[in-house]
C-alpha cells in the first residue's frame, strides 16, 4: 500500500484577521450541516481509494479547527478510521488559535488521537497582535502553549509572522526569544503577504499602513534562520524549523511529493498524475449530491510539470537526491543546468552532500530566485 495524507479544511473562524485570505467564514450556525457533507466526501473517496493506500497523517487546518466541538472532531476522525487504514504512529495536527482551547479542549482531542497541535499565536507583543486583530494577547498565547505542554502533547508547533509594519530586528528577535523559552517542538516562521481580497491589502493600498521593503524582509528572515538555528531549531523548509525528530510528517507529505487528498470548501488534492480543488463556497459544499458538484478545477499534469514541481519542492525543503532524480527522469535536466549549479555551490547557496543538492542558510535566503534561475 501506498503512503497518502489527508487534510481536513474546517472554514469557520470567529474572526477574519486582516491579513488573512485562506477561505474562512465567522458565520457558525452551518457546522452540523459541514460536518455531514464532509462526512459524505471523505466515504465517497474511502470508496476509491482506501484498498491501494495507508493513511501516514491527518491534518486539520482551516480556518481555525479547534473551533468545532468534540463531537463534530470525533464524528470526522471515526469517518476517517472506519474508512482507511491508518499507519502505525500516524501523525494527527489540530490547528488551533489561543482563545479556542482551554485544558479540557486539550485533553478531548489528546484523549481522541491527535498528536500534533499547531497554535497560531503569530506574535507574543500585545501591539503586534492587536494590529493584526488576534483575539488573543500574548498570556494567552504564553499559555495556550503551556497548557498544551501541560496535557501531554510533546509535539507542538507555533506559527510567527515577520515584517509587520513598523516592526523592527530587535521586535522579531523578542518574539523568537519567546518562542524558544516554551515547550515547543516546531517553530513556523512566514513574512507577512500581502494578499488582494484582505483588509490588510486595502489598507496598504490607501496608504493608512506602511509595509516593509525588501530588505528589511531579506534582513528579518536571515535573523529567523541565524537565531533558530543557533537554539536547535534546524532549517527543513524555506519557512519552517524543527527540533530533532519533529519535522511536520504531513507537509513533508507536500513538500516530497507524496499524494495527499483534501477534504472540505477550498481544498487541494494531488494523487499520482491528477490534481484537483475543490470550490471555496459552503453552500456549494453542504448541498452535494454529485462529487462533481464540488470540485472546481482538475488537472492532468504533464511530465514536465511533474519534474519541475518535483525538483522545485525537493530544492526548497530538504533537498534534491540525485540518483533518485535520474532514475525518475533522466539526466537531462541535471546536464543542462550543472554550470549554475556549480556556480552557486562556489558562492555558497548550494550544497552536494551523500548525493543530495540542498540549500545553505545563506541559500534559503535567496531560494526564489535560485529556483526562478535553475528552472
Amino acid at each position: 500500500m501506498k503512503d497518502l495524507a489527508l487534510y481536513i479544511h474546517i472554514p469557520f473562524c470567529h474572526h477574519k484577521c486582516i491579513y488573512c485570505d485562506f477561505y474562512s467564514l465567522t458565520d457558525l450556525n452551518l457546522i452540523d450541516k459541514f460536518v455531514e457533507a464532509l462526512i459524505c466526501e471523505i466515504n465517497y473517496y474511502a470508496k476509491k481509494y482506501s484498498r491501494d493506500y495507508k493513511i501516514i497523517s491527518i491534518f486539520f487546518g482551516g480556518g481555525t479547527p479547534s473551533i468545532l466541538s468534540v463531537k463534530h472532531f470525533e464524528l470526522i476522525l471515526a469517518a476517517i478510521c472506519k474508512n482507511f487504514v491508518l499507519k502505525t504512529g500516524i501523525e494527527i495536527t489540530i490547528e488551533s488559535n489561543p482563545g479556542t482551547i482551554d485544558l479540557q479542549k486539550l485533553k478531548e482531542f489528546k484523549k481522541n488521537g491527535v498528536n500534533r497541535i499547531s497554535i497560531g499565536i503569530q506574535s507574543f507583543d500585545d501591539n503586534e497582535l492587536e494590529f493584526l486583530t488576534r483575539i488573543h494577547d500574548s498570556k494567552q498565547a504564553i499559555d495556550s502553549v503551556l497548557n498544551a505542554n501541560k496535557v501531554g502533547f510533546k509535539n507542538i508547533n507555533i506559527d510567527l509572522i515577520f515584517g509587520l509594519p513598523k516592526q523592527n530586528l530587535k521586535s522579531w528577535k523578542y518574539n523568537l526569544e519567546k518562542a524558544i523559552q516554551l515547550p515547543i517542538t516546531h517553530v513556523s516562521a512566514y513574512s507577512l503577504i500581502i494578499e488582494e481580497n484582505t483588509k490588510l491589502f486595502d489598507l496598504i493600498k490607501d496608504g493608512r499602513v506602511k509595509k516593509q521593503d525588501e530588505k528589511e524582509e531579506a534582513d528579518f528572515y536571515k535573523e529567523t534562520i541565524l537565531f533558530l538555528t543557533q537554539n536547535n531549531f534546524h532549517q527543513y523548509e524555506v519557512s519552517n524549523f524543527a527540533k530533532n525528530g519533529f519535522e511536520c510528517v504531513h507537509n513533508n507529505a507536500y513538500w516530497r511529493y507524496k499524494d495527499y487528498i483534501g477534504f472540505g470548501p477550498s481544498a487541494h488534492s494531488f494523487l499520482a498524475t491528477k490534481r484537483w480543488n475543490n470550490y471555496s463556497s459552503l453552500n456549494k459544499f453542504i448541498n452535494w449530491k454529485k462529487i462533481d458538484e464540488i470540485i472546481e478545477n482538475e488537472e492532468k499534469l504533464s511530465a514536465d510539470k511533474i519534474q519541475f514541481e518535483y525538483i522545485m519542492l525537493a530544492i526548497r525543503s530538504k533537498g534534491l537526491n540525485l540518483v533518485e532524480l535520474k532514475r525518475k527522469f533522466g539526466d537531462d535536466w541535471l546536464n543542462k543546468n550543472q554550470q549554475k549549479i556549480d556556480l552557486y555551490i562556489s558562492k555558497g547557496f548550494l550544497v552536494i552532500n551523500n548525493g543530495i543538492l540542498s540549500l545553505t542558510s545563506a541559500g534559503y535566503a535567496i531560494c526564489d530566485e535560485i529556483l526562478a534561475n535553475i528552472l
